[in-house]
């Protein structure tokens, strides 16, 4: 990964007729220094979000959105038996489409196919294969988009902020201590985000019902949640 740190030390000079000089668009009248710092948390990940769909052919729209119904109501309730919480599942998306063939130039209506996705969080994660396994087992159609999550992703997040603004410090100060200067104290900090997801590093996977595993593995890995920070501080 690519990475570019940055450290200006800024000598400032205050008094009649001395020009004022700014740094991170602000003005100072003493010297400081501006440092940058990152900071990274490793976590393995406690949540997953999954999207599960049921796909529903038929002649007729009507039949097609009752067939989906049944097969989406199954799915639903399975889901729930296997440990979800009601607000845990939540419709995605529903859509109903005709169908055509084509031959000779010459469009023919074949049927119509609905579709129904919810989109599931698994907050007990030894549970996901066993979970995805049970929806596919009744009814669902394919399970897309596996992604991971930590349920308190704010903490660490704010561990990484606290590591990220302890780096820019440390590099305040050594750049300070080459200029044959100390920090004195900190003047400004901005956080700057970075977006990481969730999850920084998403698995996606599709299943089909007539090919689906005994039981589906799941490797979750391990996020990195990241945070960087300009730190600005006077110096003498």
């Amino acid at each position: 990964m690519f990475r570019t740190t940055v450290v200006a030390l800024t000598l400032l000079a205050s008094g009649a007729g001395a020009p004022a000089q700014s740094t991170s668009s602000s003005t100072y009248d003493v010297p400081v220094v501006v440092a940058s710092g990152e900071g990274t948390v490793k976590r393995a990940p406690d949540r997953a979000w999954v999207t599960i769909a049921a796909e529903s052919r038929a002649k007729t729209s009507r039949e097609a959105q009752r067939m989906n119904a049944e097969a989406m109501s199954a799915v639903m309730t399975k889901l729930k038996s296997s440990g979800l919480a009601g607000d845990a599942i939540q419709t995605s998306a529903i859509d109903l489409q005709p169908e055509f063939d084509y031959a000779n130039g010459r469009q023919t209506l074949r049927g119509y196919v609905a579709r129904n996705s919810v989109q599931a969080r698994v907050d007990d994660l030894p549970k996901l294969g066993e979970i995805l396994d049970a929806a596919v087992g009744a009814g669902a159609t394919s399970v897309t988009g596996v992604r991971f999550d930590l349920r308190d992703r704010a903490a660490a997040e704010r561990e990484a902020l606290q590591h990220a603004v302890e780096d820019a410090r440390a590099r305040a100060n050594a750049a300070a201590a080459g200029a044959g200067m100390r920090v004195d104290r900190v003047v400004k900090i901005e956080e700057h985000r970075v977006e990481t997801g969730p999850p920084p590093r998403p698995m996606v996977m599709t299943m089909r019902a007539e090919a689906a595993a005994p039981q589906t593995p799941v490797a979750p890995g391990e996020l990195e949640i990241k945070s960087m920070v300009t730190l600005t501080a006077a110096i003498k």
